[in-house]
C-alpha cells in the first residue's frame, strides 16, 4: 500500500531583515539624509524533513516552541511552499491551524460553513448533507445567521473544528488550536478525532498536551531545531521529548534562548529553600518549601511594577497548578535593585511523588518581560503529608488533600 502522505527532504528558509542604523524619525526619512542599511539573515525553520504516513495512521508531531512544527503543518496544508523538497499527497486534506482559518468575519456562521467547506474541496450537496451535524457539534445554532465578527474566539473555534472534522477529508491536520476551547469542548474534539481515526482517516496532530497526544496518536515525530530528532512509536517519542526537556531545564537559565519578552527583567536561577532557609535539591510531600526565582533587572526599568505567574506541569506537560502574584494579598511588585529574587512559598506541599516543571511568566508595567517554559524541572518524594507516620508512596493521583472520615449511626 502506498503512503497517503510522502514528505521528502523538505526544508524551509526565511529571510530576516535587520536594520543596522538606529531608529529614524519620520522627518529624517523624508529628508533623505540617512539611508538605512539592512542586513539579511537566512533562517532555516526546517531542514531535510522526510517521513511517510500510511492511510489511517494518527501521527503526533511534538517539540518545543520554535522547533518548526507549525511551519511543517503549513507546508503540508499548502499554505506556504517549501524552499526545497517534495510532498506527495494521495487524498483530500482539511487543516485546522488557527482559529477562523478560511473564515470571513462579515459573513454569517451559515455562510461560513458553506464557504469554508468549498475551500476544503467539498461539493455543495456534500456540505448540505453534513450541515445539521456540523451545527449540532459546534453548538452555534442560535447564532447561525449572525456575522462571524460577533462570535467569541471560542465559538469561532468550535465552528471551525466542526467544519474540518465533519466533511470527511482523508487527512485531517490539526495544530495547537484546542488550547483555546474549554475543557468540555476539548474532550468533545478529542472524541471526534478518535472517531475520525477509527473510520480509517489519517490525522496529523500538534499539541503540547502530551496526554492528548499519547491517547490519540500511534506514532510520533520529535522535531528539534527544525529537524527530525526521532521518529517511532508514540511512547518512545514522548520519552525522547521529555529527556530533551530535562536537558534544557538543567542548563543555565540565563543562557536559554527559547524565551519571550522585552528583557525588562531576566530570570537567572531557581532554587528550592526548605523551612530552615537552606537550599535543597529535592522536596517531600507535606513539607513547606519556597521556590526562589532570581532575576536581573534592566536599569531602565528600576522602580517599575512587576507581575509574576508560575505554571506547574506534571511529567506529561499537563497543568496541575497555577500561582500568581495577583492572587497574593499585599504583594509589592516594585523592584529597584540590579538583581533580586521572588519567593513562591507553598505550605505543606500538596503534591504526590513524581517529576514536575515550572513555566515562569512575568510582566513589567503590563508588558511581557520574560517568559520561559520548563524553566526548571524538579522531583517530589513521598512524605508524611497526613502526619500519621506513613509515607505516601502509592500514587493514586497528583494531589494530596487533607481530609477526615467520621462514622455515625
Amino acid at each position: 500500500m502506498k503512503p497517503i502522505l510522502e514528505v521528502q527532504n523538505i526544508s524551509k528558509k526565511f529571510l530576516i531583515q535587520h536594520q543596522q542604523l538606529p531608529y529614524l524619525s519620520f522627518r529624517d526619512k523624508l529628508s533623505g539624509l540617512f539611508s538605512p542599511k539592512e542586513a539579511t539573515e537566512e533562517f532555516w525553520a526546517l531542514r531535510d524533513i522526510s517521513f511517510d504516513v500510511q492511510p489511517g495512521e494518527s501521527i503526533g508531531i511534538i517539540g518545543r516552541n520554535g522547533a518548526g512544527k507549525s511551519t511543517l503543518l503549513k507546508i503540508l496544508s499548502r499554505i506556504t511552499p517549501p524552499t526545497t523538497g517534495r510532498i506527495t499527497v494521495r487524498g483530500r486534506i482539511a487543516s485546522l491551524l488557527e482559529v477562523g482559518t478560511g473564515f470571513h468575519q462579515e459573513l454569517t456562521g451559515r455562510e461560513n460553513i458553506f464557504m469554508n467547506g468549498s475551500i476544503l474541496g467539498m461539493k455543495h450537496a456534500e456540505i448540505k448533507a453534513k450541515f445539521d451535524e456540523i451545527v449540532d457539534f459546534s453548538g452555534t445554532e442560535k447564532f447561525l445567521d449572525t456575522p462571524l465578527k460577533h462570535y467569541s474566539s471560542g465559538m469561532q473555534l468550535r465552528l471551525a473544528f466542526a467544519v474540518a472534522a465533519h466533511l470527511e477529508p482523508e487527512i485531517l491536520i490539526i495544530d495547537e488550536v484546542l488550547a483555546v476551547g474549554d475543557a468540555e469542548f476539548q474532550k468533545k474534539c478529542l472524541g471526534k478525532m478518535e472517531d475520525v481515526t477509527r473510520s480509517g482517516k489519517t490525522i496529523l496532530f500538534v499539541s503540547h498536551n502530551m496526554t492528548a497526544v499519547s491517547g490519540l496518536c500511534q506514532k510520533g515525530l520529535l522535531l528539534v531545531n527544525g529537524a527530525v530528532s526521532y521518529a517511532g512509536q508514540i511512547d518512545q517519542v514522548l520519552s525522547k521529548y521529555l529527556s530533551v526537556v530535562d536537558q534544557l531545564a538543567s542548563s543555565s537559565l540565563l543562557s536559554r534562548k527559547d524565551r519571550e519578552g522585552n528583557g525588562a527583567i531576566r530570570f537567572s536561577d531557581v532554587q528550592m529553600i526548605n523551612e530552615r532557609g537552606e537550599e535543597v535539591k529535592g522536596i517531600s510531600s507535606g513539607h513547606t518549601v519556597a521556590f526562589r526565582f532570581w532575576y536581573l533587572c534592566n536599569e531602565n526599568y528600576k522602580g517599575s511594577s512587576l507581575r509574576m505567574d508560575v505554571g506547574m506541569n506534571d511529567n506529561l506537560n499537563n497543568r496541575v497548578a497555577w500561582f500568581s502574584t495577583e492572587l497574593t494579598p499585599g504583594f509589592n511588585g516594585n523592584f529597584s535593585g540590579e538583581k533580586g529574587y521572588i519567593d513562591l512559598k507553598i505550605a505543606d506541599f500538596p503534591f504526590n511523588e513524581g517529576k514536575y516543571s515550572f513555566t515562569v511568566y512575568s510582566q513589567v508595567n503590563g508588558i511581557v518581560a520574560d517568559w520561559i517554559k520548563d524553566a526548571c524541572v524538579f522531583y517530589v518524594e513521598g512524605g508524611d503529608f497526613f502526619k500519621v507516620g506513613k509515607t505516601v508512596l502509592e500514587r493514586q493521583g497528583p494531589f494530596l488533600v487533607k481530609h477526615q472520615f467520621e462514622i455515625g449511626e
